[in-house]
């Protein structure tokens, strides 16, 4: 199954990242349009907010695990920061509907921003062992 864990901050109202983890399961590797479609979104929305709105954000990725962590800076300038609550928001938006279609191969909750922490940790113990 794949998880999405989007990081609610609630000091500035939004989201502070999101991580994406596992597989889906749903068909063979290269045939999976689940695992395809959450991908692309992802990955999208890492662009956008890279290249589009040019916001230098962590991003950790593990392709073997099936891992992508994109977080925000800790601070933004309000205009860069709505932006990026845009590209999430329609993330957030096309996960939850594919949420809806396959719910035993995708689920999609909230977090509060202080247990990202453990995610970092927990991706890059993961890491350390490839």
């Amino acid at each position: 199954m794949i998880t999405l864990e989007f990081y609610r901050n609630k000091q500035v109202e939004g989201w502070q990242g999101f991580l994406v983890e596992g597989h889906s399961g749903f068909a063979a590797h290269g045939e999976d349009i689940v695992c395809a479609a959450v991908s692309a979104l992802a990955q999208t929305a890492v662009l956008g907010i890279q290249e589009v709105i040019e916001i230098d954000c962590l991003v950790e990725i593990d392709e073997a695990d099936g891992l992508l962590l994109c977080l925000l800076p800790e601070k933004l300038a309000q205009e860069e920061w709505k932006q990026a609550q845009l590209v999430l928001k329609v993330l957030y938006t096309g996960l939850s509907a594919i949420e809806e279609e396959y719910g035993k191969h995708v689920s999609v909750k909230e977090v509060p921003y202080r247990e990202n922490e453990s995610a970092i940790v927990r991706f890059k113990k993961r890491r350390r062992k490839h």
